[in-house]
């Protein structure tokens, strides 16, 4: 396993600028990416399809295939709320998690700044406790949008249970929420690792997992166009965490795994400033995490082959998606190097077409 690295040009320089001049505002920055997306063309983006990148996804339970441009997928939380899809076409991705969404609009956290920079680490950490739309506003704008889209580019939506809900309640919400997603999705994220909410995760509640999972699959019994779910778990997991709850997926149904979520922060060596009320940095994504997210992928893959997996945390070059796909994985998940490469995606699928050359 390699970290590959990149030397830095004349446009993420311009980036690192940008960054610094908006230092004290990275939410600000980040709610810009959509605009960043729109005018990308006039800077040299665009979309340029290379055959040798489209894939598709096929699962043996006969669930519609994912069809993509491009194996690199941005990943949940960069697009909350389906506003402007198409235009990320011009990043050169192949798809697109929209959300994650909860039943009902959410505000998130309130305890500001909510997102932080690292430069010397290149890392993000975020703290914004899933605010959102809600899933039905959410859905109509995936609709809309698929209409008009290019070939080959998947939109998933990325869905979570209401933070706070009452015990009695967090299934059927969670089931409504999902059911409204999987009426426009190409494919299906439950988000059962979210660190920043302040609410025990879902994925080390192996009951709650349990009815949740035999839910959705029950639901899928009852629609003729059957797609995919995809859990996405967090990369704190232990080996033996991990392998023990792919086993109970692999059961219920699931067709594949993200690995992994933003790292809770509290388990990492970074001093980083509070951004919470908990007293935590919340989420951390970025650089740093590759090396986890290459080791638990290559772990989930030799142990539960027939699993769709995909890798998210750290990837920011091409070689480290070449490295990925070699291993097994179907596709991979991207944001941080969003905003520390300047159009990344387009550079990580040029690096990826040169290695395979």
């Amino acid at each position: 396993m390699v970290n590959h690295d990149y030397t830095l040009d004349f446009g993420d320089k311009l980036l690192a600028f940008i960054r610094n001049i908006f230092k004290n505002h990275a939410e600000f920055r980040h709610s810009c990416l959509g605009l960043y997306a729109k005018f990308s063309p006039l800077w040299g983006g665009g979309i340029s399809e290379n055959e040798r990148l489209k894939r598709e996804i096929s699962f043996q339970d006969g669930s519609q295939p994912i069809n993509l441009s491009c194996p690199i997928v941005l990943a949940a939380g960069a697009n909350k709320n389906g506003k402007g899809i198409n235009y990320y076409q011009n990043l050169g991705l192949g798809g697109i998690t929209v959300g994650t969404a909860t039943r009902n609009f959410r505000i998130g956290n309130t305890h500001k700044p909510r997102v932080g920079l690292d430069e010397f680490n290149r890392l993000i950490h975020n703290s914004m406790g899933l605010n959102n739309d809600g899933i039905e506003k959410i859905s109509t704008r995936v609709e809309k949008h698929k209409r008009k889209r290019k070939n080959n580019f998947a939109i998933g939506i990325s869905v979570a249970e209401t933070p706070g809900i009452a015990e009695q309640k967090r299934l059927q919400d969670l089931l409504e929420t999902f059911s409204i997603a999987y009426k426009t999705a190409d494919y299906l994220e439950i988000n059962v690792s979210c660190p920043n909410t302040g609410e025990c995760r879902l994925d080390l509640d192996t009951a709650f997992m349990s009815q949740a999972f035999s839910a959705f699959n029950e639901y899928r019994k009852t629609i003729p166009n059957r797609k995919a779910i995809y859990a996405k778990l967090s990369p704190d997991l232990t080996d033996k965490q991990l392998l023990s709850l792919l086993d109970l997926l692999s059961q219920l149904g699931v067709n594949g795994v993200i690995l992994g979520n933003t790292h809770p922060s509290e388990k990492l060596f970074y001093s980083l400033p509070i951004l919470n009320a908990q007293g935590t940095s919340g989420g951390i994504s970025g650089r740093p995490l590759y090396e986890n997210t290459f080791r638990k992928a290559t772990l989930t893959k030799k142990h539960f082959p027939q699993l769709s997996v995909v890798a998210c945390g750290g990837i920011d070059h091409g070689l480290k998606v070449r490295d990925l796909l070699d291993e097994g994985m179907d596709f991979v998940q991207v944001y941080s190097a969003l905003a520390f490469r300047w159009m990344a995606v387009q550079k990580m699928a040029r690096e990826l077409c040169s290695s395979n050359s």
